[in-house]
């Protein structure tokens, strides 16, 4: 069903490539192999989807749509080349002064000096005669200069009053440090605007963002490794709420949304386990019961070779240390939180299936999109996945333990690049999961088309071709990005789909926040406008909506953000 395109024909040649060295290693900065982000969406107002991708170490790209799946680079000419080396991460459009056109928001990151960090947010000034769009940087005039160690970027309208507001989900460039009890309940509560989560608020009429993380009763601390931030409404009260994937072993937040004017964590009465080291995730109603499901990934390998391979972090002790500290149940799998509705206290309850649904184990993943890639009205899962270098080859690691106490117990800076290149590397395939309409999934990895070894990081969907089925863009490290065209119409000829796009009030132009439900002869199923998912990513503001072979709609309704409806 997916064909992989060649740079020849698409004319996208970039790949984010990874030089190691002295200073640049995983050994002196663990999120060296995480990879970058994509971003899709019309910057130029033609009604074609455009592509940017963020590069670690050397310069952006951008690509504007010239139709039958042919691309221009024009990242220079754009001016969003992002600054000179490392280190770039996360990449989001969004329209943040709501004059109908996409700007871009850069994320950085790195052991770097604070003003090679400063995020940036490219201001689209319009169309040049040639029709590239063309950007200006006022990152700092925003107040979204951030210098934090950024992983990304989502925008949303938290307190629903028609424009967007900003979570900058942040990490800790340090490794997480050896803890007891006393002194991780004095890390988590030592605020730290560098490595916690920081929630910007937009005061409107072109002023600046407001930082007011504190405010709204969010937890922003030394103790911090974001990677990744959902938004839907999870409890149905008409108001977005947020989930935080946390890598190691610091958990995840459900922060839920109290009518605008605060925030408050509940994963603990909501969710029973978490993943451990959370990656991605992705929120989408995947059973059609018109309710949230929550999706978390981790690093749990799929065949019983690489699980014994690989350090498994899932014993007895440390499992009862993160539950005297208050990390909850944490496991090593992918997660997927079906949403059961509130209960009575108004809670909003989950229940784990992630292997009873089949995609619990999915190796070292990173970017989690459910989408109707078949058009047959059901969501489906791609998962990108892929590390370098495994440094937590077990073989490996006993190796770097002797290596140390030959050389009297240290490592020489001279030889740390000698001990990177003896760590083994991890090809394996990203996966794509068919959505068998009873909360369960089919692997179709090899049946659909993407099965081959690539190290997958960021990746978005759209509907590059405007043939009505998604496209899949993906970033891969040191090799060409991916792109695989959609052939559902030949394969499933029978499937349709509709593409909506949302017209909001105000400076929230692409509707943030609306609904989308589709009802057609007794059946229902819902998405909800939110262009940040995945993994350092963002998706385009057009909803897609795949209708199966019942080709007749009886109604559509759009339940906005700001309450109101349409049907």
């Amino acid at each position: 069903m997916f064909s992989l395109l060649s740079p020849e024909k698409t004319q996208v040649n970039f790949q984010n490539n990874i030089q190691e060295g002295l200073n640049t290693n995983v050994l002196m900065y663990e999120y060296f192999y995480n990879g970058g982000g994509v971003a899709t969406g019309d910057l130029n107002g033609d009604g074609k989807e455009d592509m940017y991708f963020s590069s670690n170490m050397e310069a952006n790209h951008l690509y504007i749509n010239e139709g039958n799946l042919k691309f221009k680079e024009v990242a220079q000419q754009a001016g969003v080349t992002g600054r000179p080396g490392p280190w770039k991460t996360g990449v989001s459009f969004v329209d943040i002064n709501g004059d109908h056109k996409l700007d871009i928001y850069l994320c950085y990151s790195g052991n770097l000096p604070t003003d090679k960090k400063r995020n940036q947010l490219f201001i689209n000034q319009g169309n040049d005669a040639a029709g590239i769009p063309l950007f200006k940087d006022e990152a700092a005039s925003y107040g979204l200069d951030s210098p934090s160690n950024s992983t990304h970027a989502v925008f949303f309208d938290y307190d629903r009053d028609q424009d967007l507001d900003m979570i900058l989900v942040n990490h800790n460039p340090k490794s997480l440090p050896v803890l007891d009890e006393s002194s991780t309940a004095d890390l988590l509560n030592k605020p730290d605007e560098n490595s916690g989560i920081q929630f910007f608020v937009n005061p409107g009429q072109g002023g600046k963002f407001i930082n007011q993380t504190k405010a709204l009763g969010i937890q922003s601390s030394t103790l911090s490794y974001g990677l990744a931030v959902g938004i839907s409404d999870v409890n149905q009260d008409g108001w977005p709420d947020f989930y935080v994937s946390n890598d190691y072993t610091i958990p995840d937040y459900l922060y839920i949304n109290q009518a605008g004017k605060s925030f408050v964590n509940t994963i603990n009465s909501s969710i029973g386990h978490i993943s451990h080291f959370s990656m991605g995730n992705d929120i989408a109603d995947v059973n059609n019961d018109l309710l949230p499901d929550i999706f978390t990934l981790d690093m749990l390998p799929e065949d019983n070779l690489r699980q014994k391979l690989l350090m498994s972090p899932d014993n007895y002790e440390k499992y009862d240390f993160n539950l005297k500290v208050g990390f909850g149940h944490q496991i090593m799998r992918n997660m997927l939180q079906l949403n059961l509705g509130n209960n009575s206290s108004g809670n909003t309850m989950f229940s784990e299936v992630g292997q009873l649904a089949g995609i619990s184990n999915t190796d070292w993943s990173w970017s989690a999109l459910f989408a109707d890639y078949d058009n047959d009205g059901w969501k489906d899962l791609f998962v990108s996945n892929g590390y370098l270098r495994d440094y937590t080859n077990l073989d490996f690691l006993k190796y770097m333990g002797d290596y140390v106490q030959n050389n009297q117990n240290s490592i020489q800076r001279e030889n740390v690049l000698e001990l990177v290149q003896k760590m083994p590397a991890s090809n394996v395939s990203n996966y794509i999961f068919k959505n068998k309409k009873d909360a369960t999934f089919k692997n179709v990895t090899a049946d659909w088309g993407l099965e081959m070894p690539t190290n997958s990081n960021g990746a978005a969907y759209a509907d590059l071709d405007g043939d009505g089925d998604l496209e899949l863009i993906v970033n891969n490290i040191n090799k060409p990005a991916s792109i695989y065209e959609n052939k559902s119409n030949e394969v499933y000829k029978e499937n349709k789909s509709i593409s909506v796009d949302l017209h909001g009030l105000g400076e929230n132009t692409q509707g943030a926040g609306a609904s989308l439900s589709v009802f057609q002869n007794g059946q229902a199923q819902v998405v909800y406008a939110n262009m940040y998912r995945g993994y350092q990513s963002s998706m385009s503001p057009r909803l897609h909506v795949g209708l199966g072979n019942l080709a007749k709609i009886d109604s559509v309704k759009v339940v906005w953000n700001s309450g109101k409806s349409n049907a």
